[in-house]
C-alpha cells in the first residue's frame, strides 16, 4: 500500500484511529507530499451551491465527505460534484474503515467489471455498500448496459461470495413454464414432469438470485413471488414440502416499474419488497471514460493470443462519440465484429461497422426505398474506397466500372452531401 496518504480538512481523528490506520498501511498526509490519495474533509457546514467551489482547494485521488445526519441533500449535492464516499458525524471507526476498504477495494483489478467514469465509481461504492447487507437490490437501466454483472459483482463482494450465483431472465423463458423453473416440480406435477426438479430458488439457497427483466413476470406469478420472499421458504409444484431459503434477492430491469405500478402491470407490494436498496446504471453514453477501458478489455478477452491488436486514433475517436444505443452489449459486439473485419494489427474505424454515409445523409424512414438503395450504394463505394487506401482506380476495378462512371458516382455523393474525401481522410486512408 504505498503512498497511501489521508488528508484531514476541517476534521481531527482520535490518536488511537490514526494508530489503526497506520497499521493497515495508511499514514496522514503532510503538506508538501505528492497528492493525497483520500481527503476526508467536513462538509457540514457548508451550502450545496459552495461545495464544487470548497473541494478544488483541496485536490485529491478520492473524497469522503463528513455530513450531519440531517443533510440528505448535501450527500447528494457532494456525490453529484466527484466525492466518491460519505458519512455521517459523529463518525465511528467502523464505518470509516469500511468506507476506507471499499475505496481501495476499487483500484484493485477486476476483470469482470470496468469503471472509470466517475459515475461508475460512484455506482460501485454503493454497490460495495449494497453489498455488506442483506436487503433487495433493484438494479434498473436500459438494456445492456450492465445489470447481470453488477449483480454478480455484488455476490462477490458479499458475505455469500462462496455460494450459488444463479440468473433467470424471465423475458426469455415462456410464461407457461416460469413457474416450474422458478420454484421446481415434483414427479408427475404436470403433464411431462417425469421426474421431480430442483428450481431456481433451491439452486441459489444459500447465495443470491437474480430476476432480471423482472417487470416481465406475470402478475398471477407476483403474488407467488411475494409470498416466497415474505414467508422465505417455497414448495416446489405438485409437492406439499415446504423448504426453507436463505437466499439474497436481485431483481433487475430496464423499465420504470413505479410506471408499471401506476398502469397495474406490476404488484404494488412487490415493488416495495424488491426496491428496498434501488441502484441505477447508467447508459454508456453518459460515462464515455468507460468506452475505451471496456473496448480494451474486449480487444483483449476475444482477440487472438499473441497478436498485438490495437484501435486506430480514428476508431478510438470513433468509439467515443458514437451514443451507443445499445450500451455495453452494442460495444462488446462492435469489437468482435472489428476483430473479424480488420486488415492489420490495427482495427480501424471502417472495421467497426459505423455508417459513415449515415452522418450526412437525410433518414432514410422518410427517403422511400429508392432512397434506401441509393444510400446502400453509396455505403458501398465508401467500404471500397476504404478497402483500397482511396484509390480511384483500383475502386473502379473493384466495383466493375469504369473511372469516369467511377467519378460520376462520386459527384452525385457530393451532391448528396457527402463529402468522401473527408470521410477517408477522418479515417487515415486518403489516396
Amino acid at each position: 500500500m504505498d503512498n497511501l496518504t489521508i488528508r484531514l480538512v476541517d476534521f481531527v481523528l482520535s490518536k488511537s484511529t490514526q494508530t489503526s490506520l497506520e497499521n493497515q498501511g495508511f499514514c496522514l498526509w503532510q503538506t508538501g507530499q505528492d497528492l493525497p490519495w483520500l481527503t476526508i474533509i467536513n462538509l457540514s457546514q457548508y451550502q450545496p451551491s459552495a461545495l464544487a467551489q470548497h473541494l478544488k482547494h483541496f485536490p485529491s485521488k478520492n473524497h469522503l465527505a463528513l455530513l450531519a445526519p440531517e443533510q440528505g441533500e448535501l450527500a447528494a449535492a457532494a456525490m453529484q460534484i466527484g466525492v466518491q464516499d460519505y458519512l455521517l458525524l459523529p463518525l465511528e471507526d467502523g464505518p470509516l474503515f469500511s468506507s476506507i476498504e471499499r475505496l481501495h477495494r476499487l483500484e484493485q483489478p477486476d476483470s469482470k467489471i470496468i469503471a472509470a467514469a466517475q459515475i461508475s465509481k460512484q455506482l460501485l461504492m454503493l454497490a460495495h455498500r449494497a453489498a455488506t447487507t442483506e436487503a433487495s437490490i433493484l438494479l434498473t437501466g436500459e438494456s445492456g448496459t450492465g445489470k447481470e454483472p453488477l449483480a454478480n459483482y455484488i455476490h462477490r463482494h458479499s458475505s455469500r461470495a462462496g455460494k450459488p450465483f444463479v440468473a433467470i431472465n424471465c423475458a426469455a423463458i415462456p410464461e407457461s413454464m416460469l413457474e416450474s423453473i422458478l420454484f421446481g416440480h415434483t414427479k408427475g406435477a404436470f403433464t411431462g414432469a417425469s421426474a421431480d426438479k430442483v428450481g431456481k430458488f433451491e439452486q441459489a439457497n444459500g447465495g443470491t438470485l437474480l430476476l432480471d427483466e423482472i417487470a416481465e413476470m406475470p402478475l398471477i406469478l407476483q403474488a407467488k413471488l411475494l409470498r416466497v420472499l415474505q414467508e422465505r421458504e417455497v414448495e416446489r409444484l405438485g409437492g406439499n414440502q415446504s423448504i426453507t431459503l436463505d437466499i439474497r434477492i436481485i431483481a433487475a430491469t430496464n423499465k420504470d416499474l413505479r410506471q408499471a405500478v401506476d398502469a397495474g402491470e406490476f404488484r404494488e407490494d412487490l415493488f416495495y419488497r424488491l426496491d428496498v436498496l434501488p441502484l441505477k446504471i447508467a447508459p454508456l453514453r453518459e460515462r464515455k471514460a468507460d468506452i475505451l477501458p471496456l473496448a480494451e478489455h474486449f480487444l483483449q478477452y476475444y482477440g487472438q493470443q499473441g497478436v498485438a491488436t490495437y484501435f486506430s486514433p480514428q476508431a478510438q475517436h470513433a468509439l467515443i462519440d458514437y451514443d451507443w444505443p445499445g450500451n455495453v452489449r452494442e460495444l462488446e459486439n462492435c469489437i468482435q465484429r472489428g476483430l473479424m473485419m480488420r486488415r492489420g494489427q490495427a482495427i480501424q474505424t471502417i472495421d467497426l461497422g459505423f455508417n459513415l454515409v449515415s452522418e450526412t445523409c437525410v433518414n432514410n424512414s422518410t427517403q422511400g426505398l429508392k432512397e434506401s438503395k441509393r444510400q446502400a450504394e453509396f455505403q458501398f463505394i465508401v467500404d471500397i474506397l476504404h478497402k483500397v487506401q482511396g484509390s480511384r482506380s483500383q475502386t473502379a476495378a473493384e466495383l466493375g466500372m469504369t473511372t469516369r462512371a467511377l467519378r460520376y458516382k462520386l459527384a452525385q455523393m457530393r451532391d448528396a452531401g457527402i463529402d468522401v474525401d473527408q470521410l477517408l481522410q477522418r479515417s487515415g486512408n486518403a489516396a
